[in-house]
């Protein structure tokens, strides 16, 4: 196995920890071509996902500067050595990629290659991607490859843990997608229940208005009145859904500053008093960020809409690495047990769910004419 700058059991052991850490495909993919070129001492590293319309969906390169990849232009085809890399289960090492009778030349501003190692990756009969390095830092034998047996050994351990990483990737990814189907119907149950009702009730009474303007105007300006009120209830209802539609907010925001303006909009919106507390939270891997706010959102929907309370609060307290989410309410509390029994969950099921999934714990209190207190407790990363 090659000696390069970080070579050895840790080298690799770090590697392979990066890789199964990240969830998002993207990042998996990058830590995949950064190890690979860093561990095997490549000046250029290249993992391509292809598509299925003989091109690639995702075309990761390091080694190559931005303004250098931009000046390349549009997203390589499968086609010459990209092909046969895809088509093969076994790794190809080559002393001069630009010799080979597969190779059919690059675009201008592509850097200049000789010696390469490339490899598919492959989970089961699926072909995932092609993984690819090029020109090795070390003297490189006359007419040979810099490229030895030990680094092809090395690349294709690195490829079967990227194949597990890139696949638990996507389970994650297809997963976000199911849970944000599931909060695009529970959202539409709600505006149904909600906004349409209220909506249903403000033609009604924008109608007794109209009967009563000429025989009664004093009882038509109230129903009027009454008009104005329900349509503030509505638009208030819509813009604490529309809130709860966009977790982007984490993205820019981080979750602090995304649960206070999520706070301060259900605040102006119901009649109970809502507020939000936060004391020294430090940023959370973005699964667990999303998991609280989640929890957050369902824990303020049964407050607001279920426990009649007039006041909820909401706190956010770092807890070790982790951090701990609270909401409480004052309002006329449950036996959860009994609600088990009855099949009313309330949505604990999906926020005990919520918390599992991202290692953390859900504990529920709450008994009848006492409040609830519902806690959400995460390790951090």
């Amino acid at each position: 196995m090659s000696q390069g700058p970080r070579s050895g059991l840790y080298a690799v052991s770090s590697a392979l920890l990066a890789m199964s850490s990240q969830l998002e495909v993207r990042d998996v993919l990058k830590t995949i071509v950064v190890s690979a070129r860093e561990l095997l001492s490549a000046e250029y590293a290249a993992l391509g996902v292809p598509d299925d319309h003989g091109g690639f969906a995702q075309f990761v390169v390091d080694g190559v500067t931005e303004e250098q990849w931009k000046a390349i232009g549009p997203l390589p085809r499968q086609h010459g050595i990209l092909a046969a890399m895809l088509q093969k289960a076994e790794p190809e090492r080559l002393a001069d990629v630009r010799e080979d009778p597969r190779f059919e030349g690059w675009p201008s501003a592509h850097p200049d290659m000789s010696d390469f190692l490339g490899l598919p990756i492959r989970h089961g009969d699926e072909t995932l991607g092609a993984l690819f390095l090029a020109n090795k830092n070390c003297s490189k034998p006359t007419g040979g490859c810099g490229f030895d047996e030990g680094d092809e050994e090395l690349l294709s351990i690195l490829a079967q843990h990227a194949a597990i990483a890139l696949t638990n990737a996507r389970l994650y990814e297809r997963s976000r997608e199911l849970t944000i189907a599931e909060e695009r119907s529970r959202l539409a149950h709600e505006l149904h229940d909600a906004v349409s009702q209220k909506l249903f009730s403000l033609r009604l009474t924008a109608q007794a208005a109209t009967a009563l303007v000429d025989r009664d105007p004093a009882r038509a300006k109230g129903e009027l009145q009454q008009v104005a009120a329900l349509a503030a209830e509505a638009a208030d209802e819509l813009r604490a859904a529309v809130v709860e539609l966009r977790p982007a907010a984490l993205d820019e925001d981080g979750l602090v500053a995304t649960l206070r303006t999520h706070v301060q909009v259900l605040d102006r919106a119901h009649s109970a008093t809502v507020t939000f507390a936060s004391t020294g939270v430090r940023a959370l891997p973005a699964a667990q960020e999303e998991a609280m706010l989640r929890v957050a959102q369902e824990a303020l929907h049964n407050a607001l809409r279920h426990a009649e309370a007039e006041c909820v609060g909401v706190a956010l307290e770092r807890h070790g690495t982790g951090a701990v989410l609270r909401v409480t309410d004052d309002g006329k509390g449950f036996d959860p047990r009994a609600t088990r029994r009855a099949g009313r969950h309330l949505g604990l099921v999906s926020m005990r769910d919520r918390a599992g999934g991202v290692g953390g714990r859900l504990t529920v209190a709450s008994e009848p004419g006492k409040g609830t207190t519902i806690e959400m407790e995460v390790p951090g990363g």
